[in-house]
């Protein structure tokens, strides 16, 4: 509807995490910046901690795009409430490698032939877990046994765990110690500030095509802050709701009641 009123080639504000439309906040780019560092120093394990919306899986994504295919392996799991053996199953299968292996000891070795085998062709392998908060203490200690698959010059796997705060309280109980030991790389990604905001909806107005239309006038910046929290997920679903109250009144403006209905309608305080 509004897209066409305002000249947008597409929706600026969809929930996909699409890395066309990644702002790289200092926080964003810091986090990415920790991603890369862990990765391309092969540090075993990183950690990826933010509050719900706040961008983790946007950036992973981004730095899945910027891993060559002739060089990286890569294997994500989206989905992490699965049993130590699903998990290892569900390695297997990213990476390519069908097995009829039922047994935990099986699917290591199997996982650990395989990893030695792309090793071996020059790849390196990361393996990305998203809502990591999810994973069960045994599939957690699970993931640090992984982490022991080394040569004698480097890790056979790089370990991205995402997840939201819970992960990185899970991550203090005394019985993961030695998993938290092993954990080299760790950010902890914070909510954009009001500046920030402003800069981050006129981004993605632009990635979607506006010429300068519509425009936002300050007291709708600031209901729009304090009613996500600077979260980019809430920020979006506001801003959506807030565009069609403004092409409603056919209006080149988002005002302060346009974003006061959306946060209504979204039932946001």
């Amino acid at each position: 509807m509004y897209d066409s009123f305002y000249g947008f080639r597409e929706m600026p504000f969809n929930i996909t995490p699409d890395p066309k439309f990644l702002f790289l906040s200092p926080t964003h780019l810091d986090a990415l910046q920790h991603l890369r560092y862990g990765v391309f120093e092969k540090k075993g394990f990183i950690v990826l901690t933010g509050e719900v919306g706040c961008g983790k899986t946007t950036l992973c994504r981004k730095l899945l795009e910027e891993l060559d295919p002739e060089h990286w392996e890569t294997a994500l799991i989206l989905n992490p409430r699965l049993t130590e053996t699903q998990l290892l199953k569900a390695v297997l299968t990213e990476l390519g490698e069908a097995t009829k292996a039922r047994s935990r000891d099986d699917l290591l070795q199997k996982l650990n032939e395989t990893l030695l085998e792309k090793i071996h062709a020059k790849k390196d392998i990361v393996l990305i877990i998203d809502e990591s908060q999810n994973l069960a203490f045994e599939a957690l200690e699970h993931l640090r046994l992984l982490s022991n698959l080394e040569t004698d010059k480097q890790k056979l796997l790089q370990i991205i765990l995402i997840g939201q705060p819970e992960l990185k309280e899970k991550l203090t109980q005394k019985r993961l110690r030695q998993l938290k030991q092993r954990i080299l790389v760790h950010f902890d990604l914070m909510p954009l500030n009001r500046e920030e905001l402003m800069h981050y909806i006129q981004h993605r107005l632009a990635m979607a095509g506006s010429m300068g239309r519509p425009g936002f006038t300050p007291a709708a910046y600031r209901k729009i802050h304090n009613a996500s929290r600077g979260i980019p997920r809430l920020i979006n679903n506001i801003c959506d709701k807030s565009l069609l109250s403004s092409f409603i009144r056919t209006s080149d403006t988002v005002n302060y009641w346009d974003v006061r209905r959306a946060v209504k309608e979204l039932d946001l305080k």
